[in-house]
């Protein structure tokens, strides 16, 4: 779990610096990382690792077809 919380602080760090206010997608959220400089290894990882934050309420889901993702800002 502590690499997803690693990977998650990322991908809340970049959406944050590239100031996002939509719900993206995972691959729209993996184009804006890879855009700054970060890997991840598919958009399937970035919907996993947003997925598990999901149940602590520091990301949305919107349920539509594709799903969309809105990560909180706050932190802990």
């Amino acid at each position: 779990m502590r690499t997803r919380q690693r990977e998650f602080e990322r991908i809340r760090s970049v959406l944050r610096e590239a100031d996002a206010e939509e719900p993206l997608t995972a691959r729209e959220i993996l184009d804006v990382l890879e855009a700054h400089g970060e890997e991840f290894d598919s958009a399937h990882r970035v919907a996993t690792v947003l997925g598990q934050h999901a149940r602590s309420g520091e990301v949305e889901v919107v349920r539509d077809q594709p799903f969309r993702y809105r990560v909180s800002d706050r932190t802990g």
